[in-house]
C-alpha cells in the first residue's frame, strides 16, 4: 500500500482525536513530507512541535488546493534522544521559517539547514543565551562594499524591526530582516487564559490591522473543537466583515503608495476612501477595525437590512470615486515608473519561499484559501481569484486595486441574493465545551493571505497548545528577495507594496 493513501486527511475547519494522526518514524515522516510538498498543489500551512510529557510531538498540516483538504502527519522525538534531526529545508526550502522557530522553542538541531537562525526571541526559548542583539547577520568581506542597518526603531510610526542591506554602493546586494523585537507570549497567552472571552479578546488583537481575519479562524478552530454549529447567515457576516477589512487596507495601502511616488493627491483621496469603509465597521459594531464583531458561537451585531441599505449607499459612493481616482493614478507616468519593474519576485522565487495570499499571487501563484478550501461563505457565494504575472511593485499595486473590486462585486451579490433575518440570531456562546484529545484547524483568506489557527485539547477538553501563523511568516522572505539589484532608495516601496505585519510575525 503506498504511504501516501494512508495519510490522515481532514478538511478545512473540522477537528480529529489525536489517537487517529498516526505517529510515524522520522524517516517516514521525512519522505512522505518531501514527496507531497514537490506537488505544486500542496504547501505547508503550518509546522510546529509541542511537549507531550517529556517527549516533543511533531505535528505538520500541508494543505491540498487540488483535492480541497489537509493531511495531517506526525512524529515524536523522545526526550533521550538526540536533540537533532535532519532538515526538510535542504530540499523544501519554504520550510525554512518553521524549522527555525522549532529550533529557536525547542533546541532542536536541524542538520544541513541552510539558515538556522532564531525567528522571535520568546522569553521560554530553548537557549537564553540567544540574544537579540547578537543575531548573527549574514555578512560578506569586502573592500568595495558596505553594510546599512537600518531599524529597529522605524523611521515611521510603525513597528519595530531590523534590516540590514549588503550594498555596491546605492544597488542593493543583500537584504536581511531580523524581527522579534516585539514577541508578547501570544501562543502561550491562549493557554493561560481561561475564559474564552479573555481568548476572543486575545485573538482580535494579534494583529490590529488583521481583528477579522485573526479572530474569524479563532472563532471557528473553538467551534469546531466543540462541534458547534453557526448559521449561515453568521458565516456570510463574517466573511462580509473579512471584505470589507480587505477593502479598507488595500484602499489604504495604495493611498501609501501613492505617497513614495509623490503623488500626494491620491494619496489624500485613496485615505478618505478608506475611512468611508472603516467607518460603516464603526457603524456596524463600535469599533473601526472590527473589533467586538466576531464572537465565536455567535455575534453580538447581527447585520440587518437597515445596514444593508446603508452598506450600499456607502459603496456606490466610494466606487464611484475609488474608480475616478484609480483611473487617473493608474495612468500617470510618473507612478507607473517608479514602481514597474521594481522589487519583482518571479514566481519559481515565490514557490521557493512559500509565499501565501497576495504576495503569491502577484507572482502568477493561485493561493487563496476563499477558493481552495472555503467555507460555507465563499461555497455558497463562490469567489474567483484574480493573478497577475510581473511581481513587482506595480504588480502589487495593481492587484490591491482589482481585489477592491473584485470584494465589492462579491459583497454586491451577497447583499442582492441574501435576505438577512435577525430574528433567530445567535448568541457568542463562551462556554463552549470542547472535545478531550483532539486536534482543530481553521484556514481563513485575511487580506494579507491565509491566516492558520491550530488548537490541541488535553484529556480534560482544555487548550494545551495553541499554534498562530499569520501570512507574514511566509512573505517577509519574499520581501528580501525583492531588494536585490535594486537601489536601497527603492526600499520604503518594496516594504510598503507588501504592508507585511511585524507583531503578526512575533506574536
Amino acid at each position: 500500500m503506498n504511504k501516501l493513501d494512508s495519510i490522515l486527511r481532514i478538511k478545512n475547519n473540522q477537528s480529529v482525536e489525536l489517537q487517529k494522526i498516526e505517529t510515524l518514524t522520522y524517516a517516514d515522516f521525512y519522505s512522505i513530507v518531501l514527496e507531497l510538498l514537490k506537488k505544486e498543489e500542496n504547501h505547508c500551512v503550518t509546522y510546529f512541535a509541542y511537549r507531550r510529557k517529556d517527549d516533543l510531538q511533531f505535528i505538520i498540516a500541508i494543505a491540498d488546493d487540488k483535492n480541497h483538504d489537509i493531511a495531517i502527519l506526525s512524529h515524536i522525538l523522545k526526550a533521550r534522544k538526540k536533540q537533532e534531526l535532519n532538515s526538510l529545508t535542504q530540499s523544501i526550502f519554504a520550510l525554512h521559517i518553521f524549522e527555525r522557530e522549532i529550533y529557536e522553542n525547542f533546541g532542536v538541531n536541524f542538520i544541513n539547514h541552510p539558515w538556522q537562525k532564531p525567528v522571535r526571541f520568546p522569553h521560554n526559548r530553548a537557549d537564553k543565551k540567544l540574544q537579540i542583539n547578537d543575531y548573527p547577520f549574514y555578512s560578506i568581506k569586502s573592500e568595495e562594499l558596505h553594510e546599512v542597518g537600518v531599524g529597529p526603531i522605524h523611521a515611521g510610526i510603525i513597528e519595530p524591526g531590523h534590516f540590514r542591506f549588503i550594498c555596491n554602493g546605492e544597488n542593493v546586494l543583500h537584504l536581511e530582516i531580523q524581527l522579534g523585537w516585539q514577541h508578547r507570549g501570544v501562543e502561550q497567552l491562549f493557554l493561560n487564559k481561561k475564559h474564552n472571552l479573555q481568548r476572543n479578546l486575545l485573538a482580535e488583537n494579534i494583529a490590529g490591522d488583521t481583528v477579522i481575519g485573526h479572530t474569524t479562524a479563532f472563532a471557528q478552530t473553538m467551534e469546531t473543537l466543540a462541534n458547534k454549529q453557526i448559521s449561515e447567515q453568521l458565516h456570510l457576516e463574517r466573511a462580509l466583515a473579512l471584505e470589507l477589512e480587505r477593502i479598507a487596507v488595500h484602499t489604504g495601502d495604495i493611498g501609501a503608495l501613492c505617497v513614495d511616488a509623490a503623488y500626494h493627491l491620491g494619496a489624500n483621496v485613496f485615505g478618505i476612501l478608506r475611512t468611508a469603509i472603516i467607518n460603516f465597521t464603526q457603524l456596524w459594531c463600535g469599533n473601526r477595525f472590527g473589533k467586538s464583531l466576531v464572537r465565536m458561537g455567535g455575534t453580538h451585531f447581527p447585520f440587518t437590512e437597515d445596514l444593508k441599505i446603508e452598506l450600499l449607499q456607502m459603496l456606490a459612493k466610494y466606487e464611484k470615486q475609488f474608480e475616478e481616482m484609480a483611473d487617473l493614478t493608474y495612468r500617470l507616468p510618473s507612478v507607473q515608473n517608479r514602481f514597474d519593474f521594481v522589487g519583482t519576485v518571479t514566481k519559481k522565487q515565490a514557490q521557493l519561499v512559500g509565499t501565501v495570499g497576495l504576495s503569491a499571487r502577484m507572482s502568477n501563484i493561485v493561493k487563496d484559501i476563499r477558493v481552495s478550501h472555503p467555507n460555507i461563505a465563499y461555497l455558497n457565494f463562490p469567489y474567483q481569484t484574480i493573478t497577475l504575472k510581473k511581481g513587482d511593485v506595480f504588480a502589487r499595486f495593481l492587484l490591491k486595486k482589482k481585489e477592491i473590486r473584485k470584494s465589492i462585486a462579491w459583497i454586491r451579490n451577497l447583499m442582492e441574493h441574501f435576505q438577512f433575518d435577525n430574528k433567530n440570531t445567535q448568541k457568542p456562546d463562551y462556554q463552549l465545551n470542547l472535545k478531550p484529545n483532539n486536534l482543530a484547524i481553521s484556514l481563513v483568506e485575511a487580506w494579507r493571505g491565509e491566516v492558520c489557527h491550530c488548537a490541541i485539547t488535553d484529556e480534560n477538553g482544555d487548550l494545551s497548545h495553541y499554534k498562530v501563523k499569520d501570512p507574514s511568516m511566509h512573505n517577509w522572505k519574499a520581501l528580501e528577495l525583492s531588494l536585490r539589484n535594486v537601489e536601497i532608495s527603492d526600499f520604503p516601496i518594496n516594504n510598503k507594496s507588501y504592508n507585511l505585519s511585524y507583531c503578526g510575525n512575533d506574536l
